[in-house]
């Protein structure tokens, strides 16, 4: 898939507000800091779609972005450490599990996970609770650029060790770096056949 328009649609607080859902959903996700605004501009070839920042917890809405005219492209808030205040990150937990359950268009939710670091209780957690609620979703390792192909390999190995615990059949996983594009064309694709 080639994208050749992107655009900021709206910003919302609630479901409610979201756009009507006629168009497939693809929406991204993962703790702060994990380099979603940076994948979400290597996929559309855009260097400030997404607002990238330094300090985590930058996105705090839902933010659909249309591509193509055909599908959009959700950036969900991060979750995590970000520092904001408990009642700020309890209405952002309102709000994403809203979308995530109830956003009839969700076509599939791409979990961010920073590939340098070993399985972290809160995205297994998260993981382990979409799979409850059945949120059709894969796994995407972040951050490739920052160690060698060797160390990405073992980091995902022990990823899927420690998820097939809970899991008979692990989700799809994707490697990719917003720095040298590794993954963009296997997310896309991967989004063309959902469509």
């Amino acid at each position: 898939m080639k994208i050749k328009t992107s655009e900021f649609i709206t910003s919302s607080s609630k479901i409610v507000q979201c756009p009507e859902s006629v168009l497939p959903e693809f929406a991204f996700i993962g703790r702060s800091n994990v380099g979603k605004s940076s994948l979400i501009n290597m996929l559309t070839g855009r260097k400030s779609l997404a607002k990238v920042s330094g300090r985590p917890g930058k996105t705090q809405l839902i933010n659909h972005f249309l591509i193509n005219n055909e599908w959009y492209l959700v950036d969900l808030p991060g979750y995590g450490w970000a520092r904001v205040a408990k009642s700020e990150k309890q209405k952002w937990g309102v709000m994403i599990h809203d979308y995530i359950v109830e956003r009839e268009g969700l076509v599939c939710l791409f979990v961010l996970v920073d590939s340098r670091l070993p399985p972290q209780p809160i995205d297994v957690e998260f993981i382990n609770w979409l799979g409850e609620k059945g949120i059709p979703f894969t796994i995407v390792f972040t951050k490739a650029d920052k160690q060698s192909k060797n160390k990405t390999q073992s980091g995902i190995a022990k990823y899927r060790k420690h998820l097939s615990a809970y899991w008979e059949k692990l989700p799809d996983v994707f490697v990719t770096s917003a720095v040298d594009h590794q993954g963009k064309e296997d997310v896309l694709s991967y989004i063309e056949r959902l469509i």
